[in-house]
């Protein structure tokens, strides 16, 4: 039987749409409840499934999100009641607000209030009007109920000189973006790409393979080295796999206008061999929130609307012959 945590109320507030609603948090998922709840309070780039349906999701400034165990998972989210919130290892923090066409597992860690569902409904709806059309950044701010809100980003630290400068580099990088649109990213969207990426003048095809670049090496690149360094992982094989895995789409993406991200990512491989277990999960975490936050915008930023002419066909119904 779920039980809600008594007190452990949620408020989740888009200041620009006037629009507030409350979550329960609950047991199912304790750890991940308890992650959430100590982060508070934080703001957030809201954004909104693009292929699931009605789902919003933002990134948490919350390392522990990216490894932490769910002990409860939902087979299938599409089944889960409107208003449920999740936790996920991609640091996102979800709330399903109507149909999801989309079958995944998810980590439930509370409910929206029933009161609150129309409301939920309609920040859900402005949202997408937002990411798909207007491009207006509608931000979030999610806080303990009753309390003042407020923003801050986390830093790690590492033992390692280097390591550490680096990630504080990071960390200042990732707190100036994550609530204003990077400029190389704002730039590229606006046509200008210092190198002359885009063949025959275009930028259309610079915005997909920036985005199809992006976020794997956060969710996946950087998130899998994660959690293989909190498994215990031979910090060895750790290492290797970094430089197999982090350079090309990183030296790609700084062609592409992500200068500061290529930089930050030759100073880690400059020091991945002599990294510790510690230093090496301190420094890729801080990496990974800071390229989830560019993959986050880059989602906000892409002219999505450009294809409004090409619509899902539904399957044709054929008769049963007489």
């Amino acid at each position: 039987m779920t039980k809600t945590l008594i007190g452990r109320n949620v408020e989740i507030a888009w200041p620009d749409l006037g629009i507030t609603v409350t979550a329960e948090l609950d047991d199912r998922n304790p750890a991940l409840a308890d992650a959430l709840w100590e982060s508070l309070p934080y703001q957030s780039l809201q954004g909104h499934a693009l292929v699931a349906g009605s789902h919003l999701y933002h990134m948490a400034p919350i390392h522990s999100l990216l490894h932490t165990h769910a002990s409860h998972r939902i087979p299938d989210r599409r089944d889960a009641p409107d208003g449920t919130v999740f936790c996920s290892a991609l640091q996102h923090l979800g709330i399903k607000y109507g149909t999801l066409t989309e079958p995944m597992p998810a980590s439930p860690v509370g409910q929206v209030r029933p009161e609150d569902l129309p409301a939920l409904r309609e920040a859900g709806q402005a949202v997408w009007d937002a990411v798909y059309s207007t491009k207006k950044p509608i931000m979030v701010e999610v806080r303990r109920a009753g309390t003042a809100g407020g923003h801050r980003i986390p830093r790690l630290a590492a033992t390692d000189a280097d390591a550490d400068q680096l990630i504080r580099d990071i960390h200042a990088e990732t707190d100036r973006i994550w609530l204003t649109p990077p400029p190389e990213l704002a730039d590229l969207h606006q046509g200008w790409i210092p190198s002359g990426a885009g063949s025959f003048e275009t930028v259309l095809p610079t915005l997909l393979f920036v985005n199809g670049e992006t976020r794997p090496l956060g969710y996946a690149t950087y998130g899998g080295l994660i959690r293989g360094a909190v498994s215990d992982m031979p910090i060895d094989a750790l290492r290797h796999m970094a430089r197999l895995l982090v350079g090309i789409p990183a030296e790609f993406l700084g062609y592409c206008g992500l200068e500061k991200l290529w930089a930050f990512t030759q100073r880690f491989l400059a020091c991945v061999d002599r990294l510790d277990r510690e230093d090496f999960l301190a420094l890729s975490c801080q990496m990974a929130l800071y390229i989830n936050c560019l993959g986050g915008w880059n989602l906000h930023l892409f002219p999505w609307d450009a294809g409004d002419h090409l619509r899902r066909q539904r399957p044709v119904e054929v008769s049963a012959p007489a």
